[in-house]
């Protein structure tokens, strides 16, 4: 007999909303902007069989990002560094293969603020000020310091900067290898690559996957209604809990003779004879997510078969933040992710979905 605790399935988290992408004071682009750091997206169309031009040419403009080996931290608070990249864009640094209940993990928001969540000896060593992580436990053996980069205070002579960067320089070097991504609109200057050149630095380009669904069953969704109701549509758990199994490539069937899964779609539902299925697998930014996003909505501004389409969109499991500076944990999944519903009208769900270690989302 299992223990108890095996059992039980840990508290996970789903938040819902409605809204309209036109509407002016839709908050769709707001939330992908305050979600930092993504490595998978992903968008079911059904009823189509080939993309339009214009999804194509955005997916393709989804761009390049870098890795940096071995990058120590305080070059990340070098003015020359901030000058040229955290106050003329977004910048997002992530450590990258680190793991956030077992690592010291650094990241840079595009906001400017640099989050360090390290462990009780590193914490004491670096002697900058700091708050207990919320997911340590009853002895506290991990911190996040936080570091405003763009803060009036934090000028090249001030106190406040040569603390920090004798800390990160002399006291406790730390180093990492970063994911990293810079966004402008149209500034000259600098690259990435080209200020980085000195260090081991390579661009990569996200991986890009495209398949074609057939004979899909699919909820029947009615765009007012987020409960669903008997006989008439699905509920925004029952469709979550859909694309899940569809995006994860689980059949359907609810074959008795399968040793895998009898999960099947729920009712009432109806099959589409083929759905477009793209996923898009990197270190993506917000501004990109917003492109494709808007190009989507822009889907249905020419008559189409399908009555809805999703945009799935999954956060690091190892960031130390899940949305806006909100701590993230991993515990037993690290879960962080999004969805959104675009239906035909330009109503929309938006589902954001966190683990046992996150704060409700916003």
């Amino acid at each position: 007999m299992l223990p108890a605790q095996l059992g039980r399935a840990p508290r996970h988290l789903l938040v819902c909303e409605r809204g309209h992408a036109r509407h002016p004071r839709s908050r769709h682009a707001a939330h992908v902007r305050d979600h930092a750091y993504s490595c998978r997206v992903s968008f079911l169309i059904p009823e189509c069989g080939m993309l339009p031009e214009v999804l194509k040419s955005t997916i393709a403009d989804i761009g390049e990002y870098y890795l940096v080996r071995n990058l120590p931290v305080h070059e990340l608070v070098a003015h020359e560094f901030i000058d040229a990249f955290v106050k003329k864009g977004s910048c997002y640094a992530l450590t990258y293969k680190t793991k956030i209940d077992q690592d010291n993990t650094a990241a840079l928001l595009p906001n400017g603020k640099l989050i360090l969540s390290v462990d009780k000896d590193t914490y004491e060593e670096l002697g900058l000020q700091g708050r207990p992580s919320r997911y340590s436990g009853k002895k506290v053996m991990r911190y996040i310091v936080t570091i405003d980069l763009t803060d009036a205070g934090f000028h090249p002579e001030s106190k406040k900067h040569n603390r920090v960067l004798w800390a990160l320089k002399e006291k406790k070097p730390l180093e990492f290898d970063f994911l990293l991504a810079w966004y402008n609109t149209g500034a000259e200057g600098s690259t990435l690559m080209s200020y980085f050149s000195k260090n081991q630095i390579q661009a990569l380009k996200p991986k890009i996957t495209f398949s074609t669904l057939r004979d899909l069953q699919c909820p029947v969704l009615q765009s007012n209604d987020l409960q669903g109701k008997p006989e008439e549509s699905c509920s925004t758990e029952e469709l979550f809990e859909w694309l899940g199994a569809v995006l994860n490539q689980v059949s359907l069937d609810n074959k008795s003779s399968s040793f895998l899964s009898t999960y099947c779609c729920p009712e009432p539902n109806t099959v589409v004879e083929k759905a477009f299925l793209c996923t898009i697998t990197g270190f993506i930014i917000p501004e990109k997510i917003i492109q494709l996003l808007e190009q989507l909505c822009c889907y249905f501004s020419e008559p189409k078969l399908a009555y809805w389409l999703t945009l799935t969109v999954h956060g690091f499991a190892d960031s130390p933040v899940s949305w806006r500076e909100s701590e993230h944990g991993f515990h037993k999944g690290g879960e962080n992710l999004y969805n959104f519903v675009i239906f035909r009208n330009l109503d929309y769900w938006l589902q954001m979905a966190v683990g046992a270690h996150d704060d409700c989302p916003p």
